[in-house]
């Protein structure tokens, strides 16, 4: 199955928020943490449009 734009999208966003999340631990820096946690959380929610999107385009 190929991805759409809003899963690979997604799962950049997920990567970023972790990579965002780590260096707000390794810094001590709270509001770093989370906005990593945020980043993450936007990720999963368009990887769910996506696959959503997917399964509407694979029904119709």
């Amino acid at each position: 199955m190929r991805e759409n734009h809003d899963q690979t999208s997604g799962k950049q966003k997920q990567v970023k928020g972790d990579l965002k999340k780590g260096l707000g631990k390794l810094t001590n820096d709270d509001s770093m943490i989370a906005e990593g946690e945020r980043d993450k959380d936007k990720g999963k929610m368009q990887e769910k449009v996506g696959d959503v999107k997917e399964t509407v385009k694979k029904n119709w």
